[in-house]
């Protein structure tokens, strides 16, 4: 198996930033930030305040105010070599300027909005792969928040009510970026009572870890596997390969599952999983 050199940072997301709002949640501000401890992580893995950072805003529907957020919000930081991308369909996936721009950067953050539109817009690009190979092969930095965190794995929640996410057929999976495999993302975790959600996409996908990212939260995953906790929310890790017992297979849509020695972690600032190992490390310092 290929390990790859690059980095990925997966961010839980803050306020939404043009993603559908569930029922019960209202947004506070669409255009609220991060905050700036989990920024000044994402550029001290690149290159410092020197970096070149391509900010895709695909996901938003507001992608220029969102964008011009990132470039304050990294200004402040002495971050000011940030670049927009507002690619937002498949012809502009192609403009030539674009795939030049991410070969020369240091890093790209994907921002929040609806992950089915970064899929459905860039799956299968050449610009994608760009991004794909550069990760690979180089010390490339792949940052995304909310929506843009959710789709780096290969397979991706679209959609799913908190309230609904127990009854069989109401959590929608697909094929995300690529980027890591065998893992799900999910975001706004703890606000949004999501628990359910992942436990659901887990039991039907028991390969893979779940990773339930809370706000001002993310992961900072190396080689595709070490994965450190950052910022000052909480983690939740889902475990399914253990399970014991799961109807999903066997109900009607609608129907409530049930689940048996599904693993649960829950991480906090500067705990370690390794995800291939399936292992939880509490101090940074006693790893493998």
């Amino acid at each position: 198996m290929n390990i790859p050199k690059g980095k990925l940072i997966s961010i839980g997301g803050s306020e939404d930033k043009g993603t559908a709002i569930e029922a019960n949640f209202q947004p506070k501000n669409y255009l609220q930030f991060l905050e700036h401890g989990i920024l000044k992580r994402i550029i001290s893995e690149m290159k410092g305040v020197d970096s070149l950072i391509e900010v895709i805003t695909t996901a938003s529907i507001i992608p220029e105010e969102v964008g011009e957020n990132y470039i304050q919000a990294f200004g402040k930081l002495g971050c000011t070599k940030i670049g927009l991308i507002h690619i937002k369909n498949r012809e502009d996936a192609l403009i030539p300027e674009y795939a030049a721009r991410v070969k020369a950067a240091d890093g790209v953050m994907f921002t929040g909005g609806n992950q089915l539109r970064l899929t459905t817009i860039l799956g299968g690009t050449d610009f994608l792969k760009i991004i794909l190979n550069r990760y690979m092969d180089e010390g490339f930095v792949v940052a995304g928040t909310s929506a843009g965190a959710m789709a780096m794995s290969n397979t991706m929640i679209y959609q799913g009510s908190s309230t609904g996410a127990l009854l069989k057929g109401e959590v929608k999976i697909t094929t995300g970026l690529g980027f890591i495999q065998d893992v799900i993302i999910d975001s706004h975790f703890v606000t949004r009572g999501r628990f359910g959600r992942l436990a659901q996409a887990v039991a039907s996908n028991p390969s893979c870890i779940g990773i339930g990212l809370g706000e001002d939260t993310g992961v900072v995953i190396k080689e595709g596997n070490k994965m450190e906790a950052i910022g000052s929310g909480l983690i939740l890790i889902f475990d399914g390969h253990n399970i014991r017992h799961s109807n999903i297979a066997d109900l009607e849509d609608m129907e409530p599952i049930s689940i048996e020695n599904l693993l649960v972690h829950v991480m906090a600032k500067g705990n370690l999983y390794y995800l291939n190992e399936r292992k939880f490390y509490a101090d940074i310092q006693k790893t493998v």
